[in-house]
């Protein structure tokens, strides 16, 4: 099953690091948020990735072309021409880098995919957004059930610290956590390729007219995911994720 990333967009809230870079380029520990996105699908045998530019698309483009070079120590006889490579490059992705426009809305970007992703089902996500879900349990809950898409719920986080009060005595203080209330678009679907045939034009956005009429048509579930989810919208949020690399504890690693 090949896996979709939106990875064109402008990034305006992240804008001291988008105004050079696009937004899934930021890096955590080192790495392009679009790494660590593609290394959790990786690490359940998903390595099939078709990845949706626009904003400096010629950025992520250099980055795949110079991977090896990039991620790996190597040595070069000038005299001769030649490379000779330290370390070999452990991924064993294919990645399909598509243009898909400048100003194209999330489900324009989708469409524009249309020939690459063929008549299979396949999975999608957003390039600014990294979670612990199971992917095996994900796809699996897709495939015994009837609907046409599959989106990921997550638990947002609380835009303000929650505290816990009890009279003027405050018993519990937790500065922004993940709430225990409602449900939001967490990313991480798996949809049917039939889906694409509701998306009209590229002014198309995936989570409007496409993704309402599958609802209405019952043809929309839920995969509920209680676990760790970060989108990364702006600089608080790059502190906390490389916080939590940096740490040695970062939840989106599978250490299965």
């Amino acid at each position: 099953m090949k896996v979709v990333i939106l990875a064109g967009g402008f990034g305006t809230r992240l804008g001291e690091f988008t105004q050079e870079i696009p937004k899934p380029m930021v890096q955590i520990g080192g790495r392009p948020m679009l790494w660590h996105i593609m290394s959790h699908y990786a690490s359940y045998g998903y390595s099939e990735f078709i990845l949706a530019l626009g904003y400096k698309s010629d950025l992520i483009k250099e980055y795949f072309l110079n991977y090896s070079s990039v991620n790996s120590d190597f040595t070069v006889d000038l005299s001769k021409g030649s490379i000779k490579y330290m370390s070999s490059v452990e991924e064993n992705w294919k990645v399909t880098l598509v243009d898909t426009g400048l100003n194209s809305m999330t489900g324009g970007r989708l469409a524009r995919l249309a020939s690459f992703i063929g008549n299979e089902s396949f999975m999608l996500t957003y390039g600014d957004g990294l979670s612990d879900v199971n992917i095996d349990e994900l796809v699996h809950y897709h495939n015994s059930n009837d609907s046409m898409v599959t989106v990921t719920t997550v638990h947002p986080g609380a835009r303000f610290g929650e505290l816990e009060i009890h009279g003027s005595q405050v018993r519990s203080f937790k500065e922004k956590p993940q709430t225990s209330q409602g449900w939001i678009n967490g990313g991480f679907f798996v949809m049917n390729s039939d889906f694409i045939k509701y998306i009209e034009s590229d002014a198309t956005v995936l989570e409007a007219e496409p993704l309402e009429t599958a609802a209405k048509n019952g043809e929309l579930s839920a995969f509920k995911h209680e676990g760790f989810w970060q989108c990364m919208d702006n600089v608080r949020d790059y502190k906390y994720l490389n916080e939590l690399w940096d740490s040695g504890q970062a939840p989106w690693v599978n250490r299965k």
